[in-house]
């Protein structure tokens, strides 16, 4: 016996904050909107700022002007300001649907106003599109994209210390001390250039990096490890990549170079373990086994955490984190086509930090490599 039908989707949201928003409708809107789906079509309300562009180039069958219900709801409630609640009433008086399932981050306010006008709005118990997690060839291809820029990024990055020169405890490159700010801008332009926005860019060295999403400020110092992570987001695809290097200008120590050999092998360790039907808890754990056999051990001290203490991967596509994970705190089924990232860690303040991230596609067999940069780390 089938189960009981869900609800149809409803979102109220802009796409930029929205992976959801833009998965449904595969068109950009700066501000919140309502979209809905109902008997296999989909659905939005767009103001006339919208209306044109949304008609003509999205994935939405039916596009609804906001202007006409704003008129109705000034007639039908003549002493209230309309909003997105009233809006959503008569749309769903008018087609006869008054129940919806709406995402985890659906606007409490407007959620409250909606069932006082009689709406039944259910919050989903998970994702409001699982379909998500399956990436197609196309969705592939375009988070590919997101990783060629990731790697223009490394490349940005790579030049600038191999032209530096070393001055004490500094880097000086074309006469001014190297930055975690300067690589980032640098990171940033060959974003740009590319066709891509890098926001929130990772280049932490020293013991800065020991805290995984520490973003890095100040001079980058000789000898010491640099953890490098860049996500950017392709601009006509809202699509991201997500890699992370780390380099080291100078002369890495033994202690160093342990710890890097350590984390590739433990990225290499997953990836063989990463394929449809394995548990993500497993993959994880293949990590956690090789750092142990190479005495690398994870604790929590009274400063913080110290060793591998954060999950091997998560989903990646129109979010940077997004369903599924990788982690020894959930048992997860991986599931062929899915896009997740391998990123096993080390921290040790006072030895540095090193971390290696690249993306795949989940098949039967082999994962399919989505990202391409070069693992030397040394010069």
């Amino acid at each position: 016996m089938p189960g009981p039908q869900l609800p149809p989707p409803l979102l109220y949201a802009d796409t930029a904050r929205s992976p959801d928003a833009l998965y449904f409708g595969r068109v950009e809107v700066p501000d919140p909107f309502l979209a809905f789906g109902l008997r296999g079509r989909r659905y939005a309300v767009v103001s006339a700022l919208e209306f044109g562009r949304v008609r003509r180039t999205s994935a939405f069958d039916v596009v609804l002007p906001l202007e006409r219900f704003l008129k109705l709801a000034r007639e039908r409630w003549p002493r209230r300001t309309p909003g997105p609640a009233e809006v959503l009433s008569l749309v769903a008086r008018e087609y006869r649907q008054n129940r919806f399932r709406v995402p985890l981050d659906f606007p409490a306010g407007l959620l409250d106003k909606a069932r006082a006008l009689g709406l039944r709005l259910e919050v989903a118990d998970g994702p409001l599109f699982p379909d998500r997690e399956i990436k197609t060839p196309a969705e592939a291809a375009a988070i590919r994209e997101g990783n060629r820029c990731s790697a223009l990024g490394f490349a940005a990055v790579e030049r600038i210390l191999r032209a530096s020169r070393i001055r004490g405890n500094r880097l000086y490159h074309r006469g001014r001390v190297v930055t975690s700010e300067h690589l980032k801008f640098a990171i940033e332009v060959a974003c740009l250039e590319a066709g891509a926005i890098s926001s929130h860019t990772i280049v932490a060295g020293g013991d800065q990096a020991c805290d995984p999403h520490e973003r890095g400020s100040g001079p980058i110092r000789p000898h010491e490890l640099v953890i490098v992570d860049i996500f950017p987001r392709v601009s006509h695809t809202g699509f991201h990549g997500d890699m992370t290097r780390t380099f080291l200008r100078g002369r890495a120590s033994d202690a160093q170079r342990a710890l890097v050999e350590a984390v590739r092998a433990a990225q290499l360790a997953a990836l063989r373990a990463t394929r449809a039907n394995a548990n993500g808890r497993d993959v994880h754990n293949r990590c956690v086994e090789v750092f142990r056999q190479r005495g690398f051990e994870t604790k929590v001290t009274a400063r913080g955490s110290v060793g591998f203490f954060h999950g091997t991967g998560h989903g990646l596509g129109l979010a940077v984190h997004e369903p599924p994970r990788m982690s020894g705190l959930v048992d997860y089924t991986l599931k062929a086509g899915s896009v997740v990232t391998v990123e096993p860690g080390l921290y040790y303040p006072g030895v540095g930090a090193c971390r290696i991230e690249d993306v795949v596609q989940v098949t039967t067999g082999a994962p399919r490599m989505l990202s391409r940069y070069h693992y030397h780390w040394e010069f």
